[in-house]
């Protein structure tokens, strides 16, 4: 079965990305024992990732990458951003363990949608957090095997994700 909007892909890879030496850093990989899921075509996933699989079949290698263009954008230095220290706190307490550099938060804007903020740092009255992307900016060099290709269930294409195994569970 052939990789195509609807069906379930699963996926090991090597990905890395090239840093300001011009030289491939490995920052994850997807192994046989903990393999990458989605649904093709409602991943999220940047769509010339998506572009680079379709048509492969279960057994097929793949090798390409992405430029910050086609992946997640260039660095936007305006998503680096103070906020007061009070967006922080819980029962007007800071906690300091989860403001720590480097920490990945879970926060919403204005308008309710959902972001991961990088604890930049930490100064007398405000955060520094960054809300890029953790790959903005940087070329991505994928690497992998295509494991195999499913026909989505009906519940699956409902709610836009994959279930059971490698997927979301309710």
């Amino acid at each position: 079965m052939q990789i195509a909007d609807n069906k379930v892909v699963t996926l090991t890879y090597d990905l890395s990305v090239t840093n300001d030496e011009q030289e491939k850093m490995l920052v994850e990989k997807a192994e046989a024992d903990s393999p990458m899921v989605f649904l093709f075509g409602m991943s999220g996933l940047p769509e010339q990732f998506e572009q680079h699989l379709q048509g492969k079949n279960p057994g097929d290698s793949f090798a390409f990458s992405l430029s910050p263009e086609d992946g997640y954008g260039d660095y936007d230095q305006d998503a680096l951003v103070d906020l007061p220290k009070q967006v922080f706190e819980i029962d007007g307490q800071l906690d300091q363990e989860m403001l720590q550099p480097g920490n990945y938060l879970p926060m919403s804007d204005n308008q309710g949608n959902q972001l991961q903020g990088k604890v930049v740092a930490i100064n007398d009255d405000t955060v520094q957090m960054d809300f890029n992307h953790p790959l903005a900016g940087m070329t991505m060099h994928f690497e992998g095997k295509v494991v195999d290709v499913r026909d989505a269930t009906k519940e699956e294409l409902d709610h836009g994700h994959v279930h059971g195994e490698g997927g979301h569970h309710h």
